[in-house]
């Protein structure tokens, strides 16, 4: 096991000699979400759901933006900053409710690899998509019902980001009129 960490350790100062890059972090990532894909597979199989051949346009669409709605509530949003604070530190807030946070370097590099991936909707997505994706096989009905809603308050964050910039674009000519 020695022998392991050792090749390990040359291989990430290898990888990037100047920076700290959690590997072994990464690897328990992408073997936690090939564990949570591979149960998705199995509970498909046992369950005998059927999985299309083909998802619905319509589904893609509504997965999709619920997927973004999910990813940056989980990555980004003030209130759920208590699921990521054992990972990231607050930093700054960045408008419209969202927060921006750095990882936690202390710690392990499990610890550090959780913090980039619940600070970033980018990483997060993936994660988000295959279980809506999961679950419109699994249980569609509630996830149509959930992805909906993520999808309606998705539509009102850029419904209410246009009204404030029509609202500014407003008070501009108000006092152009001055």
């Amino acid at each position: 096991m020695t022998d392991l960490k050792e090749k390990v350790a040359r291989l990430r100062r290898a990888y990037a000699p100047n920076e700290y890059r959690p590997l072994s972090g990464y690897l328990v990532s992408m073997g936690t979400y090939t564990g949570v894909a591979a149960t998705l597979a199995a509970l498909v199989k046992v369950t005998g759901r059927p999985v299309p051949e083909r998802p619905a346009p319509a589904d893609v669409v509504l997965i999709s933006i619920a997927t973004h709605k999910l990813s940056r509530l989980l990555a980004k949003d003030a209130v759920t900053s208590p699921l990521r604070a054992p990972f990231t530190r607050y930093d700054k807030p960045i408008g419209s409710g969202e927060v921006m946070e750095q990882v936690r370097d202390q710690g392990s590099g499990t610890r550090h690899a959780i913090g980039e991936l619940l600070s970033c909707p980018f990483c997060l997505a993936v994660w988000v998509a295959t279980g809506l994706t999961g679950g419109l096989v699994l249980a569609p009905r509630l996830t149509r019902l959930v992805a909906t809603a993520l999808t309606a308050v998705a539509a009102s964050d850029f419904l209410q980001m246009a009204y404030a910039v029509a609202q500014q674009a407003a008070d501009g000519d108000k006092h152009d009129e001055d």
